[in-house]
């Protein structure tokens, strides 16, 4: 179980990019040893004790390797303006939002634009919305293909709004996915969810874990690992 120490008004925070940033602290009870992360949307630094850790070696952590989080600081995404005229990834490609307020509501997809109406006020969350349908309907398909090739019955999926994780399978067989992999190229979002249904097989990442992947998976793990890495920060830029 993970402990987050609670925020108080005079928690610590680092100076990044410009501007305060609050180092958010945990204790993990398997945690050996410290490791530190900046949040996908360069908000917070995140720092992960052990249980006996304590918040000054955090802090003292973090500043010194300020550095290093001001280089992954530089690579985070400028925060999108979701609105008519801008666009917006699906499955790896680039739809332009064509709003017009007398048109229907609900966005459809006709070429390259994503086309719909209604208040302008509320654009944006239309958009995601429509986006968060696409991914539990291709993610749904997804899991029910992997689930057939691992002989597994289907469990239950729930789309994640997760800041840090792309996937989960709980100990109950419940598969989680970040829905913001729909906007990524098909061969990733289903890289992710094939992960998961070894996972319901294979509680573990051994050698029958990778062994179960290669065979339920039709592409290369691989390089769907390689591009969350090099562009897994974007896909939070339109949405957060």
């Amino acid at each position: 179980m993970i402990d987050w120490l609670r925020r108080e008004i005079s928690e610590p925070a680092i100076m990044l990019g410009g501007a305060q940033r609050p180092i958010t602290i945990r204790r993990h009870p398997t945690a050996r040893r410290m490791t530190l992360r900046l949040a996908p949307d360069g908000s917070e630094v995140r720092v992960t004790l052990p249980r006996w850790g304590r918040t000054r070696e955090a802090i003292a952590f973090a500043e010194a390797r300020r550095d290093w989080l001001e280089s992954q600081l530089a690579r985070v995404p400028r925060r999108q303006i979701i609105g008519p005229g801008a666009s917006i990834a699906c499955r790896g490609a680039e739809l332009a939002i064509d709003w017009r307020a007398d048109l229907p509501r609900t966005p459809r997809v006709e070429g390259t634009r994503l086309v719909l109406g209604g208040p302008e006020a509320g654009l944006a969350r239309r958009v995601q919305r429509w986006l968060e349908g696409e991914a539990l309907r291709l993610m749904q398909a997804d899991l029910a293909g992997y689930c057939a090739a691992a002989d597994r019955p289907v469990p239950p999926l729930r789309l994640s709004r997760a800041q840090r994780r792309w996937g989960s399978c709980s100990s109950s067989g419940t598969v989680r996915i970040n829905w913001r992999l729909v906007q990524a190229p098909d061969f990733v979002r289903r890289s992710v969810v094939a992960h998961e249904v070894a996972h319901l097989v294979h509680f573990d990442h051994s050698a029958a874990f990778h062994a179960l992947l290669r065979t339920i998976y039709e592409g290369d793990t691989g390089a769907a690992d390689r591009w969350l890495k090099r562009e897994g920060r974007g896909l939070y830029a339109s949405f957060g």
